[in-house]
């Protein structure tokens, strides 16, 4: 890629992203839009707004600006959970480690690579040059001043080995300051028992009760079997959704759009009130859940699963429950930690350990799958990144790629967002993938779904691109893995241009369409032109971290890589990171609601995988100073990955079982605190009922009311 060709690309993003401001600074103050820009707002019935003209909310501004700065780290905690602190540290780490990184790069390393000769550049023609003219290509084999470079290595690792460890050791003091401010929580006291035995003529209540009552005598206090409910929570979300409809025509005041006719398609049969046609239906299917619950009741026994949600008396007695191995047999018995109440995905309780194994492999088999059709995308974009690659795929095309805006627009701008456009279906797939895995709650499934999309866009976004030559290459990287570290410095670096334009197209103008939200803006203004409305309730969404974390951790990949290969590629990072620290914080406080919270346990992610690209740019280092024939340089760039993973290592030792459940001393303190809490009578009162299916307690959907409010099941 050319320099002008970026610049383009450059300026295409720019605009585009001044045009998001501007239309997200514009429709935010617009009332009919408070349900895509201000759900939360909406939700807690706290907006207050004026629905007559005012010019001033037809000018743009930029108020939103201080609003989303303004909250501090604490108010944050309070409002929005660990989890989204967590999230929003990841930022700040970025920002610090590649304001040093851009310093460095921008005003030293970048002058020595341009004022190489290696490429032999004439500066007189410098838009029409290529970027490799500002990479370490440019420096000439077995100059001296490879060694800047050399001690550049030496101390970004270990800026970002010192950033790493500050910010471990904050986010796991936040974890156990968030651990000792909370309230007593049901799952701090609950473990999840699977693979419960069952005796010749007992049930499974009866088999929890005898066992827990027998070997953890002083601590047990009741338990929950789970039930199978499949059926009943299909018919209940059927009830729901039609409820829903009910409440939107009930909302609306064109009567004239409640009557239509009852034969095919609304055009034919006898003229009827849908909104009373709706509440009969949604009165017939009330009537077949609560005749499922009442069958449920009378056969409880009979549809138990072995599963179950046992309590303990205390924080401590669950730990301990938890931590042993239960039973001779570690197929039963097995405990694992209880999810919050409103956070267990139930639909796998039913199956069995090996049903959920096949699952498990049957997803990894599909991701691989998926990985390996990914490649033809990958291919794609690197194919319209060479021009002379396209000429010969399609000579007829040849009088139009020999313009030069339409050059520069294919290489500098289309690759990105043709990649962008393919990768936007992965975060989808990959929640899905891990929905049907087995995982008993929602925030694991999350956990599950970014992991897989962070290693797949890792490897399909970077190494893919990286990677994208001829099957030769790649089997002698594979054959050859001696030369791992020179195959691999001059793959990377012959990329380094792609990847510039990929974090101004899906850095800059992916975080800044997030602001302007198009999709549910055009979804919003769909249901307002077919008359649908919205409705009384708002469905507030959660923040996507299995697709959001994974996108983070990748731009802090490509620019560790980066670092000492092209450095011009660290400004265009920084931009991102402060732009997107900026908006999420507005779209957190404003849009996204945390439905579960797993205090803090994304950090090791961004912990590993920002590990895993230190010793990545080592690797390359090595092959690089291998390549510019400076063997010392190389030979002594060796220890660096070593003294890395050792770090990591002690890390792990450090910080990591802190996130894997609380410390005995951090329980004990905290039920001696509630030894004088005086409502903690009340809350062991409530948790005995606290892990009941909520598809087991009693509904009422309709206007109608005929006396079932009673509980079908009781806890034991």
């Amino acid at each position: 890629m050319i320099l002008s060709a970026l610049l383009t690309s450059v300026g295409i993003n720019l605009g585009l992203c001044f045009l998001f401001f501007t239309l997200y600074s514009v429709l935010r103050k617009q009332p009919w839009n408070r349900y895509v820009y201000a759900p939360r707002s909406v939700s807690a019935k706290k907006t207050q707004t004026e629905d007559h003209f005012n010019l001033e909310s037809l000018l743009p501004s930029t108020g939103w600006v201080k609003r989303a700065w303004q909250p501090s780290e604490a108010d944050l905690l309070d409002s929005l959970g660990l989890d989204a602190v967590v999230f929003l540290r990841s930022f700040i780490f970025s920002v610090k480690i590649f304001s040093f990184a851009g310093v460095v790069g921008t005003f030293i390393l970048l002058p020595i690579n341009y004022l190489g000769s290696q490429l032999d550049i004439d500066f007189s023609e410098l838009p029409q040059k290529s970027l490799d003219s500002f990479s370490i290509s440019n420096v000439n084999d077995g100059s001296k001043r490879l060694w800047i470079h050399f001690s550049a290595a030496y101390v970004f690792t270990g800026v970002v080995c010192y950033f790493l460890y500050r910010e471990y050791k904050y986010v796991s003091g936040k974890r156990i300051a968030f651990f000792h401010s909370s309230k007593p929580q049901p799952h701090h006291f609950t473990i999840l028992v699977r693979g419960i035995p069952l005796s010749y003529g007992s049930s499974y209540t009866e088999s929890v009760e005898s066992f827990f009552t027998e070997y953890h005598p002083s601590t047990y206090l009741s338990h929950y079997v789970v039930h199978r409910t499949r059926k009943l929570r299909s018919l209940i979300s059927k009830a729901e959704k039609l409820q829903r409809r009910v409440r939107r025509l009930k909302s609306e005041n064109q009567t004239q759009q409640r009557y239509r006719r009852d034969g095919f398609l609304g055009l034919f049969g006898q003229r009827i009130n849908i909104v009373d046609y709706y509440e009969k239906k949604l009165e017939n299917l009330e009537g077949k859940v609560r005749l499922e619950q009442s069958s449920l009741s009378t056969q409880a026994s009979a549809e138990e699963v072995s599963a179950a949600f046992v309590s303990f008396k205390s924080r401590y007695g669950a730990a301990i429950a938890l931590s042993m191995q239960q039973s001779v047999n570690p197929t039963q018995w097995v405990t694992e930690e209880a999810p919050e109440p409103h956070d267990v995905h139930w639909p796998f309780f039913s199956s069995s350990i090996m049903e959920i194994w096949v699952c498990k492999l049957v997803v990894i088999i599909l991701s691989v799958l998926l990985i390996v059709f990914f490649v033809i995308p990958v291919l794609i974009v690197q194919g319209l990144t060479h021009l002379d690659q396209l000429e010969t795929w399609f000579p007829f095309l040849k009088s139009i790629l020999s313009m030069p805006f339409v050059s520069q627009v294919i290489t500098g701008y289309l690759p990105s967002l043709i990649l962008q456009l393919f990768l936007s279906f992965v975060p989808p797939i990959m929640k899905i993938f891990s929905s049907v895995e087995g995982y008993f709650s929602y925030s694991e499934i999350i956990k599950s779904a970014c992991t897989k999309v962070l290693w797949f866009t890792i490897w399909n976004t970077f190494f893919a691109n990286v990677l994208s030559g001829s099957a030769l290459y790649r089997v002698r990287l594979f054959l050859e893995p001696k030369k791992i570290p020179r195959l691999l410095a001059e793959a990377v670096s012959g990329q380094a241009t792609f990847f510039i334009a990929y974090v101004v197209t899906s850095g800059w103008t992916s975080v800044a369409s997030e602001l302007f939200r198009l999709i549910p803006l055009v979804c919003c203004y769909f249901k307002r032109l077919v008359g649908k409305g919205i409705g009384e309730e708002v469905d507030v969404p959660s923040i996507p971290y299995h697709s959001n974390i994974p996108k983070v951790l990748l731009f802090g990949l490509i620019g560790i890589t980066y670092f000492l290969l092209a450095p011009l590629i660290l400004p265009f990072l920084l931009v991102y990171f402060c732009m997107a620290y900026l908006i999420f914080r507005n779209q957190l406080l404003n849009v996204y609601e945390p439905k579960c919270e797993t205090g803090g346990k994304f950090w090791p992610i961004v912990h590993d995988s920002t590990i895993f690209s230190l010793v990545l740019m080592h690797i390359i280092a090595i092959g690089v100073f291998g390549l510019k024939k400076l063997a010392l340089a190389s030979a002594l760039t060796i220890p660096l990955p070593i003294l890395t993973l050792l770090f990591n290592e002690y890390c792990r030792k450090r910080f990591l079982p802190i996130f894997r459940a609380y410390p005995a001393e951090c329980l004990m303190k905290k039920d001696r605190e509630d030894q004088n809490n005086p409502m903690i009578v009340d809350f062991f009162d409530k948790l005995v009922t606290s892990y009941k299916d909520p598809a087991l307690s009693p509904i009422q959907y309709s206007e109608s009311t005929d006396g079932y409010n009673s509980p079908l099941l009781h806890s034991a």
